[in-house]
């Protein structure tokens, strides 16, 4: 698969918000299978930094540095 250059900054944009979602709903008391969101804030977290050293490649045609959108 390949993403468009102009559609990296928005897939790490959504994940990094995926991820600042899922870390905030961690901290609900009642909570059910915690486990679980523990392993999908894992995988989040694994997945974003992954997209990171990606868009270093093309950070400069994207034309955001990866700064601003994190």
């Amino acid at each position: 698969m390949e993403i468009p250059n102009h559609m990296a900054s928005m897939l790490i944009s959504a994940v990094r918000d995926g991820l600042l979602y899922q870390d905030q709903l961690q901290k609900i008391e009642t909570l059910r299978n915690r486990e679980d969101y523990e392993e999908y804030i894992l995988q989040l977290s694994q997945f974003l930094e992954f997209l990171k050293e990606e868009y270093k490649v093309i950070e400069e045609e994207a034309g955001i540095p990866l700064e601003k959108l994190l």
